[in-house]
């Protein structure tokens, strides 16, 4: 009877693991700067639903996968191989996968984030990289790129920004206040951002980022 339990039980545990997996990668890669950055994009330009949410995800995909091409390259020769070649058990394989991906983190993760997720752990004050357990790890790693993904939003907010201040200005002072300024800005911000090849740069801004 125990036994006919913990099957099921056991199903439901994996179920739920795969369910939780995926947000916890995406949380340990560059996907949730690049994600935040483009969703600024679109709000800057103010082009509503364009592009959609579906294109600006795939298009965060498709530079995460760029972006972490070295580690997933490094995880596939030190762990994934060997554990399928039965050279290392499943244990190794999973302290060896995790190593790269830790190292990926702490190169994009504040002191002052490590520091506040260490005291609020409540641990010892730790020595090295090493003592820094995965679980203090991940929650700082996603602040510092939250504050990276804003700071880089907010710079790209700036040009456009501009633009909607002078049309505001330039339809006041002609006494044309009942038509919106949005009618007006939103032309010009999209030729601005196709006239510098604004994709082309906010591409390069986010993958050299990662550096």
């Amino acid at each position: 009877m125990t036994e006919a339990l913990s099957n099921p039980l056991q199903i439901v545990l994996l179920l739920t693991a795969l369910s939780v997996v995926p947000a916890v990668l995406i949380l340990m890669t560059s996907f949730t700067r690049i994600i935040v950055v483009l969703s600024f994009v679109r709000n800057a330009l103010g082009t509503q639903q364009l592009p959609p949410n579906q294109l600006l995800i795939g298009l965060a995909l498709i530079l995460t996968f760029f972006v972490m091409a070295p580690t997933w390259n490094q995880i596939n020769t030190e762990a994934l191989q060997p554990y399928l070649t039965k050279e290392i058990s499943q244990t190794e394989a999973l302290h060896k996968a995790e190593e790269p991906l830790r190292t990926f983190m702490f190169k994009q993760t504040r002191q002052k984030d490590l520091e506040l997720f260490v005291g609020l752990a409540r641990m010892e004050r730790p020595q090295t990289y090493g003592d820094i357990p995965t679980y203090v790890l991940i929650p700082s790693f996603v602040i510092s790129e939250l504050k990276t993904a804003f700071q880089m939003g907010f710079a790209v907010f700036i040009p456009f920004l501009v633009i909607d201040m002078i049309v505001s200005s330039t339809l006041m002072s002609m006494g044309m206040m009942m038509l919106p300024p949005m009618m007006i800005s939103l032309p010009f911000k999209i030729l601005l951002f196709v006239l510098v090849d604004g994709w082309h740069l906010v591409v390069q801004s986010l993958v050299t980022s990662f550096k």
